[in-house]
């Protein structure tokens, strides 16, 4: 046997919702750790979207992830910022809010934040 895994983002193992409707985060379990597919709408914010589920001040999960489409702006505790589109991967690391800066949804698959956010208790 290969050891090859194969999973769909369509048969998600979890699917979580963002608050007001506002994206969705697709998870899939792999043997390597979860990866996830979020889609965040025009409009979204973690901080009115996200942080009422997570319950912390700014975004305390580490990401490693890529931008399939759309933008986001992020903006560090400290008051870095920088833009996240289409093609360009990002580490960001906890402390940290976000929020879409276009017309269409941004999508991003990441491979180390998403095990616990916007996890309900």
């Amino acid at each position: 046997m290969s050891g090859v895994e194969h999973k769909n983002f369509d048969k998600a193992d979890e699917v979580r919702l963002f608050e007001a409707g506002m994206g969705r985060l697709e998870l899939v379990n792999t043997s390597a750790g979860p990866v996830g597919l979020a889609t965040f709408e025009p409009g979204w914010r973690w901080s009115e979207h996200v942080k009422p589920i997570a319950g912390t001040d700014s975004c305390q999960a580490e990401h490693t992830g890529y931008c399939v489409s759309g933008r986001m702006r992020v903006r560090m505790d400290d008051g870095e910022e920088f833009d996240f589109g289409p093609g360009e991967y990002a580490h960001i690391p906890p402390g940290h809010d976000a929020w879409i800066t276009s017309d269409e949804p941004c999508v991003v698959v990441d491979w180390q934040g998403f095990a616990d956010y916007a996890k309900r208790a």
